[in-house]
């Protein structure tokens, strides 16, 4: 049996299985991965240990292309405290569109926290779109950042709910119930659902509530190929639902495992309260805050920002990136039909 939706015809992938952008860390092997066991495989926006955005990005996807002919995208972090956005958002498209296989195999492009209308709006990007099949999918984790995504002409959104790790939005909607509201709001539009999704039970609800797709972070995290340290990993399979936590990080609310570097951080209110905060930040300060993303590179669990999300309660093993797709697939399989059977 394949599961066949909008969002595997648009991409031309097996599998309704994407992987989620975990910047600012490397995933360019997990996305590899991702891409050649049937999902979407896709590569972060990475701007750690003083390196070069654009130069990484670049080196990336020419060594997604060299290890597989399937397709991938890239993501591209928008917000308002990432310098380097506007710079990606022109220099990337250019550099997709100088190669044969990149203008081939890179189709997806994927833009969050922050605006939807940054890369679009580029003459590059317009190019780029006129002569490839690329898709512009922004994150929305709320339903007013949908309609602005949609007013900006996207292919598609990614619906991230609270539960997902990494950044989220100050009204902290469920992944459950944003679903349900997007899809009554634009049933035509192809959606991709994220944050709380690690089973074939997760993948069937969402396919059952519209969505075409899940992204996964935190299951991926877990996985053989992934690039993240030994001991990061190894927090995932003991972990419960409730280990981790939403703060104030560097572009907003971000959830993380609770260790030191989680309990030191508090949780604004409201955006206003974060640009408050932001006025008062120094390059020192910027500074130190991405030391703790670095931190863990070096298996420092205790101090660095490890990023999760609620679903490591549901995940109790580290597998192969093709055997957690597998099993993901035969799951929901088992999922629709058992649902199906309840229809006299």
């Amino acid at each position: 049996m394949v599961i066949k939706t909008k969002i595997t015809e648009m991409f031309g992938i097996k599998h309704p299985i994407i992987l989620a952008p975990m910047g600012p860390f490397y995933i360019t092997k997990l996305c590899i991965a991702v891409s050649e066991a049937g999902g979407m495989g896709v590569l972060s926006h990475i701007n750690l240990f003083g390196k070069s955005s654009i130069d990484e990005m670049k080196e990336n996807m020419l060594d997604v292309i060299e290890h597989t002919d399937k397709p991938f995208g890239f993501n591209i972090r928008t917000a308002r405290m990432q310098p380097d956005a506007k710079s990606l958002c022109r220099q990337i498209p250019k550099f997709i569109a100088s190669n044969p296989k990149l203008r081939e195999q890179c189709i997806y492009a994927i833009t969050s926290a922050g605006s939807s209308r940054m890369l679009p709006e580029t003459k590059a990007f317009k190019e780029l779109r006129a002569q490839t099949n690329i898709k512009h999918v922004h994150v929305s984790p709320v339903a007013w950042l949908a309609e602005k995504s949609v007013k900006s002409g996207v292919d598609a959104i990614v619906v991230t709910g609270t539960e997902g790790g990494g950044h989220q939005s100050y009204e902290k909607v469920s992944t459950l119930v944003l679903i349900q509201e997007l899809v009554k709001k634009f049933p035509d539009l192809p959606i991709i659902a994220c944050g709380g999704f690690a089973t074939g039970a997760g993948l069937a609800a969402a396919l059952s509530m519209g969505a075409g797709a899940i992204a996964m972070g935190s299951r991926f995290i877990a996985s053989k190929e992934s690039e993240f340290h030994e001991a990061y990993k190894a927090i995932v399979p003991p972990a419960k639902s409730d280990d981790t936590d939403l703060v104030t990080g560097f572009l907003g609310p971000i959830r993380l495992w609770k260790n030191n570097y989680c309990k030191s951080h508090g949780l604004v209110a409201s955006k206003e309260e974060k640009l408050a905060e932001e006025s008062s930040f120094s390059l020192e300060d910027i500074i130190e805050d991405g030391k703790h993303y670095e931190m863990i590179y070096d298996g420092n669990i205790d101090d660095g920002a490890v990023l999760l999300g609620q679903s490591i309660g549901l995940i109790d093993s580290i597998d192969s990136v093709k055997d957690i797709i597998d099993n993901i697939i035969a799951g929901a399989e088992k999922n629709l039909k058992r649902a199906t059977s309840l229809i006299q």
